[in-house]
C-alpha cells in the first residue's frame, strides 16, 4: 500500500529511487537524519528538524530503501532471517554498505560535499557505515540508539522478545494497533508515552506505504553485514554517541562499544530514555546535536550519564 502523492523530493541514485524532503536554509550546513528499521522519514518529526533548523542547519531527511517512498525490492521471497543471523547470509539483497552508498548519493543529488549526519537506530548504524567507508563526506557523525552489528552480543531484553516477532497483522486497524502497541512497548519510561501522536504517526506512515516483507530485508541487511567494532576502530570523524540507559532494543552496552572503539568519540548516556524520542527529550537532543556539529570536539572520549 502506498501513497504517492505526498508532496517529496525524489533523488536518483543507481538504479532506484530516494525520496526525500528538507527544512531550513539550503546555504546552511547539512544535517542528514537517517532512520532506524521500518522508519520513515516522517519519524523525524516537523517540529524537531525545524528546531534544528533554527539553529542554523539544512535539515534533510529521507526514507531508507524497502521503506516508504524510495525504492523497494519486491523481487523473490522475503530473505530467512534466522539462517542469516545463523551465518548464512548470502539470502540478503543487500548489505549495510548499499544504505551507506543510499545517503552518498542523496548528498551527491543536493551537491553536498559534506554533512553532519545524524542516524537512530538502524540509521546509527548506517551513519557508523558511513563514517567507514565514506569518512570524506562527514563532518561530524552522531549514532543515536545504534547497535554495532555484533548480533549476539546485543539482544533485546527478553520481555519485548514477542512483540518484536510478533507478525503483523494485512488489516489496516491491526497493523497500526500492532505496531503502536510494540512502540509503547519500547518507549521511555522515563517520560510519558504520548499515545495519540504515536498513533497517528504510525497510521500516516502506514498510508505512506506499508510493505513488512521491506523490513524484513532490511533486518537481513543489517544481520549479513556483520560487526563494525574493528572497523570503527579506523574512524577520524568526531562521533558523539547518544543512547537511552533503558533502551529495551538495543543494549546500552552497544552505545560503550561505540565509544570505545572510536577515537576520542563522546558518549551520552541519557536515564530515563528507552528506544525511542520522547517529545520531552527534544531540547536536550537539539542542544546535544548542534554543540557537536558546531565544536567538533577533540576531547578524549567522555562517558556522560544525563538525566535532561
Amino acid at each position: 500500500m502506498t501513497n504517492p502523492s505526498e508532496r517529496v523530493d525524489y533523488a536518483q541514485v543507481g538504479d532506484h529511487r530516494v525520496a526525500y524532503d528538507t527544512f531550513g536554509d539550503p546555504d546552511h550546513p547539512t544535517l542528514l537524519m537517517v532512520m532506524g528499521l521500518g522508519a520513515q522519514l516522517v519519524h523525524w518529526d516537523p517540529v524537531l528538524c525545524n528546531a534544528l533548523a533554527d539553529r542554523g542547519f539544512h535539515i534533510v531527511r529521507f526514507d531508507n530503501r524497502d521503506i516508504g517512498l524510495s525504492t523497494h525490492y519486491p523481487d523473490g521471497p522475503p530473505p530467512r532471517i534466522v539462517p542469516i543471523a545463523l551465518g548464512f547470509r548470502s539470502t540478503a539483497p543487500y548489505r549495510m554498505s548499499d544504505f551507506a552508498a543510499d545517503a552518498v548519493g542523496l548528498l551527491d543529488h543536493l551537491g553536498v560535499e559534506q554533512a553532519h549526519v545524524v542516524g537512530a537506530s538502524l540509521g546509527g548504524a548506517i551513519v557508523q557505515t558511513m563514517a567507514i567507508e565514506h569518512p570524506h563526506r562527514i563532518l561530524t557523525m552522531t549514532s543515536v540508539m545504534g547497535p554495532t552489528g555484533s548480533t549476539f552480543a546485543e539482544l533485546p531484553r527478553l520481555r519485548i522478545l514477542p512483540s518484536f516477532l510478533k507478525r503483523t497483522p494485512p488489516t489496516v486497524d491491526g497493523a497500526i494497533d500492532t505496531i503502536h502497541a510494540f512502540n509503547r512497548t519500547i518507549s521511555s519510561p522515563g517520560w510519558p508515552f504520548d499515545a495519540e501522536r504515536d498513533r497517528e504517526k504510525v497510521a500516516t506512515a502506514y498510508a505512506r506505504a506499508f510493505d513488512p516483507p521491506g523490513v524484513q530485508r532490511q533486518l537481513a541487511a543489517m544481520l549479513a553485514s556483520g560487526s563494525r567494532r574493528k572497523a570503527l576502530r579506523g574512524v577520524k570523524v568526531p562521533t558523539l554517541v547518544i543512547h537511552g540507559a533503558e533502551d529495551p532494543l538495543v543494549p546500552v552496552r552497544a552505545a560503550r562499544a561505540i565509544a570505545r572503539a572510536v577515537p576520542d568519540a563522546r558518549l551520552e548516556i541519557v536515564e530515563g530514555m528507552g528506544h525511542d524520542a520522547p517529545v520531552g527529550l527534544w531540547p536536550h537532543l537539539v542542544d546535544l546535536l548542534a554543540e557537536h556539529a558546531r565544536s567538533r570536539s577533540d576531547e578524549r572520549t567522555t562517558d556522560v550519564t544525563t538525566t535532561a
